[in-house]
This record gives structure tokens, C-alpha cells and sequence, in this order.
């Protein structure tokens, strides 16, 4: 069974549910009142929070780890990658795009 990720405007729910329909019910059951803003299907089974993108560390991740994470994440898909990548470490665009596309070059 896939695994959601629900961002409402109160809440941000992770879940399991046959499909997005089925996500949605969900929130409707349990948060009658909130809206869905953002549907995602985690591209993995479990949740992950990387404590060092919360600034619960004081060791940096390395970069194209963190790039190439999100190149399988994103099964190889670089717009995807690239958002993920900004989401992960907080950058803008143009760093992001370059650190995505500098670890495609190198043969991920």
C-alpha cells in the first residue's frame, strides 16, 4: 500500500491508503475541517526525516549524497530531482538545478 504525504492548511498527515482518493478520505474523516493543499505518493515505503535538514546536527551532508538521494527518489526524473533537492536543503533554484545536474553528469 503506498505512502502519502497530505499537506492541509492545519495539518501535514503522512498515511498509507490505496490511492489519492482514498488519501483524501483520510483527512475528510479525521479533519473534517481542513483543506487539502498538497497530495504527494512517497516514492518509498517509509518516512524519513533527515535531521541535519532540520538543523538538528552539527555535521553537514554532503552535497551530492544528498543530490543523488534525490536523483532515486525521483527515479532518475530531473525537474522532480531538483525539487526535491531544493526541498531537502533549502536552496534556490539555480543551486539546485546544479547540484542535481552535475551528479547526473557523473553517472548516477
Amino acid at each position: 500500500m503506498p505512502l502519502f504525504e497530505i499537506e492541509t492548511n492545519a495539518h501535514i498527515l503522512i498515511t498509507w491508503a490505496e490511492d489519492e482518493t482514498q488519501a483524501k478520505v483520510v483527512v475528510q474523516e479525521n479533519y473534517p475541517n481542513d483543506d487539502v493543499i498538497r497530495l504527494t505518493k512517497r516514492p518509498r515505503n517509509s518516512w524519513v526525516i533527515s535531521k541535519a535538514a532540520l538543523g538538528l546536527t552539527e555535521q553537514r551532508l554532503d552535497p551530492c549524497l544528498v543530490a543523488r538521494d534525490c536523483l532515486s527518489k525521483a527515479e532518475g526524473d530531473k525537474v522532480h530531482a531538483i525539487r526535491l533537492y531544493m526541498n531537502e536543503t533549502g536552496v534556490d533554484l539555480d543551486k539546485a538545478r546544479k547540484a542535481i545536474e552535475s551528479n547526473m553528469v557523473l553517472g548516477w
